[in-house]
């Protein structure tokens, strides 16, 4: 199913769309789909690398509130919600760990240097190359975005752009503890 204001790439296509010069029309890249059905479901045992080859195992993280966001140079709605991403992360009361995870494929260094060139050097450039956490998580479309509370268990997921820095997200990252 396509979502509005998603990025939703089914396409067998080796190349990926090029990073957008501009992010999708005001208004249009916040609206997105909350799902709860997942309720519960524990932090995935996954292992993830950055650039520089460092590591990030996701169970690591429990004990605090744990954001995840699967996004992509290429995706408009996930350029227009990196901003407020960062406005959380940046915030020194906020009690949530924010990791984001490219999907990009291809030289892994670009995903650093876009997040850099674009002022977002407190989010962390988490790789996730052949797309395994995607598939864990079924994610159809880009942004798609995960709410783990402290003790690792999933609180709901947020299909599409958001405004993470909006106070009716307030609210509903206070439902994990954040």
């Amino acid at each position: 199913a396509v979502l509005t204001a998603s990025c939703d790439r089914q396409s067998n296509e080796k190349a990926q769309p090029q990073p957008s010069a501009s992010a999708a029309p005001k208004g249009e890249e916040l609206k997105g789909t909350l799902d709860r059905s997942h309720k519960g479901n524990e932090l995935p045992p996954f292992t993830l690398a950055d650039p520089e080859g460092q590591q990030l195992r996701l169970p690591s993280l429990k004990g605090k509130p744990v954001l995840i966001n699967l996004w992509a140079t290429w995706c408009a709605p996930c350029i227009a919600e990196l901003p407020t991403l960062q406005a959380i992360a940046n915030r020194a009361d906020m009690n949530v760990a924010i990791v984001t995870v490219s999907q990009d494929i291809g030289d892994p260094a670009k995903v650093r240097a876009f997040l850099d060139q674009r002022g977002f050097a407190q989010l962390p450039a988490w790789l996730d190359p052949k797309g395994d956490l995607a598939f864990h998580y079924q994610v159809q479309s880009l942004p798609t975005t995960i709410y783990y509370d402290a003790g690792g268990r999933e609180v709901w997921r947020f299909i599409g752009g958001r405004d993470w820095s909006s106070s009716d997200t307030q609210a509903l990252l206070a439902e994990g503890g954040g």
